[in-house]
């Protein structure tokens, strides 16, 4: 297996994490000697392409985590994850939007920026708040793909909830592609349903749009799936993923 940014094997795959690691902005591709294959790994995310291959599913690089989620290009990938990992691959159902850049009603948008709830204070990440992400396992994932503060000020984007100067909410890129970013969202469990996703949602989602960027929404859960369309994001399509935790035995590291 070898880094190689090949991308006719993804075409027509409408996912920004292989966009990043295509354009070499996040991320790593990874192909086999015969360029027939391939695996675009972001983050949790690997993404498998072109003609199935085992070789290319067990393979583990160094920038793979122990915990992956696998996303295969159609029902033959999927059947070689079942086959190789077993058990050990759960398999989920996660929910794609259209990417439609001219959607959004801005003005209802910053409505629900401007209902927040008293009390509560919406920032864009700076450095403090960045660290704030970092030091808390719920809101991590916030900024886990930018290895410092430097990084994510280049090229991340972001919106933090504050109460009482700590951090309770937050919508960020999890990943950067060309003119565009997915976002992450995520709220401590003691802060839920007050509508604050909602609210930093609609000032990422104005940020990106004052800036140029698009806002993509790529969904774990139902719950995603409503906040998506309320923020006015129109559904696409469910798709099959697997939830692999690997095992010193399953893993070919480079």
């Amino acid at each position: 297996m070898k880094q190689n940014r090949i991308t006719n094997v993804f075409d027509g795959w409408e996912e920004t994490l292989i966009w990043s690691c295509l354009q070499g902005i996040m991320g790593e591709v990874y192909t086999n000697d015969a360029e027939d294959a391939a695996v675009a790994i972001m983050g949790d995310f690997a993404f498998y392409a072109g003609t199935p291959s085992e070789e290319v599913i067990r393979f583990k690089p160094q920038c793979m985590q122990d915990f992956i989620i696998m996303v295969p290009q159609n029902e033959e990938w999927a059947e070689i994850i079942e086959k190789s990992y077993g058990n050990n691959a759960k398999k989920v159902t996660r929910y794609a939007f259209k990417k439609e850049p001219d959607i959004f009603d801005t003005e209802r948008l910053k409505q629900v920026v401007s209902n927040i709830p008293d009390g509560y204070i919406l920032k864009m990440i700076e450095e403090s708040e960045y660290q704030m992400c970092r030091n808390n396992g719920w809101s991590r994932d916030l900024v886990s793909q930018y290895k410092d503060y430097e990084t994510y000020k280049a090229l991340g984007l972001g919106v933090a909830v504050l109460k009482d100067e700590e951090l309770v909410a937050g919508a960020s890129s999890y990943g950067t592609y060309d003119n565009g970013i997915e976002i992450e969202i995520d709220t401590r469990e003691d802060h839920r349903r007050k509508g604050l996703a909602y609210a930093c949602g609609a000032k990422l989602i104005l940020e990106c749009l004052e800036r140029g960027l698009y806002p993509s929404w790529d969904a774990q859960n139902l719950w995603s799936v409503a906040l998506a369309e309320k923020l006015g994001y129109h559904y696409s399509h469910e798709y099959t993923a697997y939830e692999v935790m690997f095992s010193w035995k399953e893993s070919q590291n480079i």
